[in-house]
């Protein structure tokens, strides 16, 4: 979609709303980059992903998404030749131990839910690389028992430390020296134990000073008797760091091995946090899944835009059935922009995968673009540049609208001569029809108002008006032309009825000869034929280009390829395509970590493989064991004496 029409039907708001239901700084930068797609496949994909999404969350609040931020730049550190922290490597836990959790929630929402489930089997467990981190490292730093040599260099560093706590323990109770010290408490300086001797008294105590108080009463001072117990328990800590960073180094390499899975994992569980950010959007606007259709056609029942929520009128609006093209006409400020904005919104979010605040029954069309000229707000000082803007604007759109759009025009002809307004906007107007364009206009001028109700294709519709309250009522009606009430809202106010009457008359062009009284022949449909005739040309061959989306009935006779979920009738459960067709028209489907094959008549395709799993992803994932891979990448490394993998014979 152009960049003029988002901003003009005010979509990033809509994408702004969306990012705050979002757990994720990825999800959220997915998010700004969604755009509405034009591919009926596609958009029908996003749409099952929010429709499934939303029953899980009526079923179960909670969804394990995992906490993604950091992720991606820690996947980044071991490439730079650096250890990952104990921190960076309890993240990485975190995510895997996440892909657990999301599997096991999963695995009973398969009916609810198949297509968006079957997405938990697309992220690798890893179990030995979860399992190895939480063997090594616990409360954040590297346990205890990550290694032997290590639980034996701390035990040393334990047993020293403890001899040195009950040397100055002694000191500390001694009576030779507890005039000497300042305060019984042993304290540490540069990672050495010392104790605070008054500074009168450091002549009579054997050791070094190591740091002294801002007044210099207290000096704190390291005992020779427990300098060489320091001195060693500084060689066993040198050790310990050595042997923490030889199994960060370990685990780090482990995490290096995987980092193709962990990015398709993140990717995966981005995917997640993104399709559960729109179904809690729809549940906070009361919105629904639609229908959605190639033939133009839109229909919307009780329909309210995004922004505005409980506090706007309900819309219902209808185009393309009957008519191709409706004038919106009424009062200013009777919400006809509104209404045009909300038809136009609700159509990008459909084509978005979201759901709209829209009532049952409701339906829209998939359009290749949506064209919008929106004016701004009104000044007779800026009126020339105003004009002049708009119509830049709709020249582009005349050059570029086809049949597959839909045009969204909003006080067209505005901002000149009313004469010359009107036969642009009627010349617009048969010229985007001819194209085969869908139109969706509002306008001020009565004659236009005359051209809807005259022309085939063409339909008027007004804003109604409550002439009591002199207020409007901001509610669509079809098929009926609206008024301006000027006449109406001034006699209202107290205007004399002398004037009135002069306007009227002014009006209906009893006063002023020079003012063509025939202007309803400037609509004879008799030249429309021509026009009509360019519109069914462009709709024709468009209808030919459109590739019909396959029925699910007439997916049995497809081809199945590596990767297809399908559903076997005779073991009545889905399974995925393993092996391709052989000679007696079977395939190879894995069924519950089964492989059998079966005969393509018992086979019903589900969700195409392509739907299912990244591109050039690794399908042995899915139909080898765990450790027969592993025994792949052994043999791929290097030759191993007495390695084989075995496969059961199916």
């Amino acid at each position: 979609m152009n960049k003029q029409t988002i901003t003009m039907l005010e979509y990033n708001k809509i994408k702004e709303n969306l990012r705050s239901f979002a757990m994720n700084a990825a999800t959220k930068g997915v998010i700004e980059k969604l755009e509405p797609s034009s591919d009926l496949s596609i958009i029908k994909s996003w749409m099952l992903d929010t429709t499934e999404a939303k029953l899980i969350l009526e079923k179960s609040a909670s969804v394990p998404i995992a906490n993604l931020n950091g992720l991606e730049q820690v996947l980044e550190i071991p490439k730079k030749g650096l250890n990952l922290s104990p921190e960076q490597l309890t993240l990485i836990y975190g995510l895997l131990e996440n892909v657990t959790r999301m599997q096991r929630f999963m695995k009973d929402k398969n009916f609810l839910a198949p297509a968006v489930s079957t997405y938990a089997y697309s992220m690798f467990d890893l179990g030995d690389l979860r399992d190895e981190i939480y063997r090594c490292i616990r409360n954040g730093r590297v346990d205890d028992h990550a290694s032997k040599a290590l639980l034996k260099v701390r035990k040393k560093i334990a047993v020293v430390e403890e001899r040195i706590k009950s040397k100055l323990d002694h000191m500390m109770k001694s009576a030779a020296y507890r005039d000497m010290l300042q305060d019984p408490i042993v304290s540490m300086r540069d990672g050495r134990y010392v104790i605070p001797v008054k500074s009168k008294f450091k002549r009579n105590i054997d050791g070094q000073i190591l740091d002294q108080s801002s007044s210099g009463a207290t000096v704190y001072m390291e005992p020779n008797d427990v300098r060489k117990l320091q001195t060693e328990i500084s060689m066993l800590r040198a050790e310990e760091e050595i042997e923490i960073s030889m199994i960060l180094g370990i685990l780090t390499g482990m995490v290096a091995g995987y980092e193709r899975e962990l990015h398709i994992t993140i990717e995966a569980m981005i995917h997640y946090d993104f399709i559960f950010a729109k179904a809690k959007y729809s549940r906070t606007m009361d919105a629904r899944v639609v229908e959605i259709n190639q033939d133009n056609r839109i229909s919307i029942h009780n329909g309210k835009h995004p922004l505005l929520g409980e506090k706007c009128v309900p819309l219902h609006f209808n185009l393309g059935e009957n008519y191709q093209s409706l004038i919106i006409t009424g009062p200013n400020t009777g919400g006809k922009t509104v209404a045009i904005k909300t038809v136009g919104l609700l159509t990008l979010m459909v084509q978005s995968g979201l759901h709209v605040p829209v009532g049952e029954g409701s339906c829209f069309a998939v359009f290749r673009e949506l064209f919008v000229d929106i004016g701004d707000g009104q000044s007779i000082e800026q009126s020339l540049s105003t004009f002049s803007s708009h119509m830049t604007n709709i020249i582009s759109i005349l050059k570029n609208a086809g049949p597959q759009d839909l045009v969204i025009l909003d006080e067209l002809g505005a901002g000149t001569d009313p004469s010359e307004g009107m036969g642009l906007a009627v010349a617009i107007l048969e010229k985007l029809y001819s194209k085969g364009s869908m139109i969706l206009a509002t306008t001020h001028y009565s004659e236009i108002k005359e051209f809807a109700a005259l022309t085939p294709g063409f339909e008027n519709g007004s804003m109604e008006f409550d002439l009591e309250t002199l207020q409007p009522m901001y509610s669509l009606t079809i098929g009926k032309a609206g008024k301006s009430q000027a006449f109406a809202i001034a006699t209202k106010l107290g205007m004399e009825k002398e004037v009135i009457h002069r306007a009227q008359q002014i009006t209906q062009k009893e006063s002023y000869p020079h003012v063509d009284n025939e202007v309803l022949g400037m609509f004879s449909t008799e030249g429309f034929e021509k026009i009509t005739h360019l519109r069914d040309n462009a709709r024709s061959k468009v209808k030919n280009q459109i590739k019909k989306p396959q029925k699910a009935e007439s997916l049995q006779n497809a081809v199945f390829q590596i990767g297809d979920r399908v559903f076997v009738s005779s073991l009545k459960t889905a399974g995925i395509i393993f092996e391709l067709e052989n000679n007696q028209g079977e395939f190879g489907v894995m069924v519950e970590n089964q492989k059998h094959y079966i005969h393509k008549k018992r086979l019903k395709l589900h969700i195409e493989g392509k739907m299912l799993y990244p591109e050039n992803y690794d399908m042995d994932i899915v139909f080898e064991s765990k450790e027969n891979r592993k025994k792949d990448k052994l043999m791929k490394k290097r030759h191993i004496e007495g390695l084989s993998i075995e496969r059961e014979e199916t």
